[in-house]
């Protein structure tokens, strides 16, 4: 094995080490660190250099010397690379996330509270690792499969927002195909057929929490039909004692243990309802203990 140097003649970066068996030569070159310029800082003098960054703007690096600013200078080219490809390339998960982003200047809070836990839970755990460019219909269908045992309401919720989502990243490019257009739209189990309680079983329910806090509370779904978000929105003034009408007109949502009242979704879901006057009379007497402007401040 021979070997052959250069140190007298070429720069300490350059050298060249050649080694001989039989026929077989190989020659190996160290790397070339480019010629930085220099800037003084204080009384220190720094390396420096420039690269773009994902969005194209210009990133000043520095060292003290050469070759630290070498290997600054290869790592953050590295990262912008991969910045710029999962740009081009993003993840189920990634994009899931933007697109609860951009959907959340549109929709109220208790929705997007209700697609980010449905989406985190049955497309970003069983989808999330993969490049959406990847995803077949077949792996929608095996995200879906244990969906398909749930309710058909939330079977349809999944179904919409993997359509939603995946006709979002078709329409900007990101994938030359939509897998969930094959997706099977029904699904789900039916869900079971509500029972109304009869006047005796309501009498029953009203004389059990009689005297007990929830009694004015219950009192008023039994009679009006309010849904519970909708009777914790209740304000005195939606209630005219003259003519008992009621004003409905906003709802109550918990998102991360803090309270939001909002309007209703739709515009049917505002509207005035009549209440009877024994209910009326039970309202008279529970505003006289309450002393707040909502009917259960608690």
């Amino acid at each position: 094995m021979i070997f052959t140097n250069h140190f007298e003649t070429a720069p300490l970066s350059c050298f060249i080490i050649i080694y001989e068996k039989g026929d077989i030569t190989m020659a190996t070159k160290s790397t070339n660190i480019p010629q930085y310029g220099t800037t003084m800082r204080g009384n220190i003098q720094y390396y420096r250099t420039r690269i773009l960054d994902a969005d194209g703007k210009q990133v000043a690096l520095y060292a003290t010397t050469p070759e630290e600013l070498y290997k600054k200078e290869r790592k953050a080219r590295r990262e912008v690379a991969e910045i710029i490809f999962r740009n081009n390339n993003p993840t189920v998960k990634d994009y899931c996330e933007k697109w609860l982003l951009m959907k959340s200047a549109t929709i109220s809070a208790s929705t997007l509270k209700n697609y980010t836990n449905a989406v985190n839970k049955y497309i970003i755990a069983p989808l999330g690792n993969m490049y959406l460019s990847e995803v077949t219909t077949d792996d929608l269908l095996l995200a879906l499969a244990p969906v398909s045992n749930m309710s058909k309401h939330m079977y349809d919720q999944v179904n919409m927002l993997l359509k939603c989502i995946f006709a979002s990243a078709e329409n900007n490019n990101l994938i030359n195909y939509n897998p969930a257009v094959k997706v099977p739209a029904s699904g789900g189990k039916p869900a079971k057929k509500k029972e109304v309680l009869t006047d005796e079983q309501a009498k029953v329910l009203l004389d059990t929490v009689r005297g007990l806090p929830p009694y004015v509370f219950i009192m008023i779904g039994l009679y009006s039909g309010l849904r519970r978000e909708e009777i914790l929105a209740l304000q005195w003034n939606d209630l005219n004692f003259v003519n008992g009408e009621l004003r409905i007109n906003k709802s109550v949502s918990i998102i991360k243990t803090e309270l939001h009242v909002t309007e209703p979704k739709t515009k049917s879901s505002i509207r005035t309802v009549v209440l009877p006057g024994s209910l009326l009379a039970v309202l008279e007497n529970y505003k006289a203990t309450v002393n707040s402007r909502w009917m259960f401040p608690s």
